[in-house]
């Protein structure tokens, strides 16, 4: 079971690392906000280990990300 929790881990790690790149032509608010969401959805998977967790720690790094840039 903690394979498939780290495996998930490192899934989701990856594709925040990758949508990083997509990033160019966004405004530096919208960057922070989906910055916030992917750290926030990897942190939400490392700790709870759900689908519900992750969703959650995605919202609300997205909400938090996007509040920092103001």
């Amino acid at each position: 079971m903690k394979t498939f929790h780290r495996s998930g881990a490192v899934a989701t790690l990856v594709a925040v690392v990758a949508s990083l790149s997509a990033c160019d032509g966004m405004t530096t608010r919208q960057r922070d906000t989906a910055v916030g969401a992917g750290v926030g959805g990897a942190a939400g998977a490392v700790i709870g280990g759900s689908a519900l967790s992750t969703l959650g720690g995605a919202a609300v790094g997205g909400v938090i990300g996007n509040q920092v840039g103001k």
